[in-house]
């Protein structure tokens, strides 16, 4: 297999896709996921011109993001403007969900409507019960004004849970 961006043929890292459906994945080589969200090098995504039309639509998003970022380049402006994405996909492009700092217990980002796994067992205060470690907690929402804090339902009952005592799903 060959990077979906690229095409360089080295070992790959199945990379998340932010801001779409739930799982969504590119296959991507090291530099690619390293300069997708560090500093990129303009030479290396002369590559674009390729993979933009690539079928698969988490490869199509990180491509009209990078265009996006490169826009300072005229070869880049090019590329987007004959960059043809559906409605949903553009939209996917377009929704980029900024670091809130909230990040459970190994540093992993969370966002909006991610699953979480508790860690361990957490006695609920004025509920009488206690959620058991390995729960999964579905479309969390974050604390706008503590990133130490989620919440979430568990066991019908909306509640505040602390970052370090989830681990992201996915």
């Amino acid at each position: 297999m060959t990077c979906a961006l690229c095409s360089a043929d080295t070992p790959l890292t199945d990379t998340p896709v932010p801001g779409g459906p739930d799982g969504a994945r590119a296959a991507l080589c090291a530099t690619c996921a390293e300069q997708i969200t560090g500093t990129p090098d303009p030479d290396h995504w002369r590559c674009l011109a390729s993979s933009m039309w690539s079928e698969d639509p988490a490869t199509q998003v990180l491509a009209a993001r990078m265009l996006a970022r490169l826009s300072d380049h005229d070869w880049a402006r090019d590329l987007a403007d004959q960059l043809w994405l559906d409605d949903a996909t553009r939209a996917w492009a377009g929704n980029v969900p900024q670091d809130s700092g909230h990040r459970d217990s190994n540093g992993v980002a969370l966002a909006q409507g991610d699953t979480v796994v508790l860690i361990k067992d957490l006695p609920v205060k004025g509920a009488n019960f206690t959620a058991k470690r390995g729960t999964a907690v579905r479309g969390i929402s974050l604390v706008a004004d503590n990133p130490a804090h989620i919440e979430g339902r568990v066991e019908g009952q909306r509640i505040v849970i602390l970052t370090e005592f989830v681990k992201k799903r996915g």
